[in-house]
């Protein structure tokens, strides 16, 4: 209703599409399986 609520709901919005949300192109997988180390948890 508000470009704030449009703020504030866009992060939680991104990391469902990013990280929960299947994708057909990438045979139901979300892209966050493409990025090798996207956590940063390997150096």
């Amino acid at each position: 209703r508000s470009e704030q609520e449009r703020r504030d709901a866009f992060p939680a919005w991104l990391h469902t599409y990013n990280h929960h949300r299947g994708h057909t192109a990438l045979a139901g997988k979300p892209p966050a399986t493409r990025v090798p180390n996207l956590t940063g948890q390997y150096t």
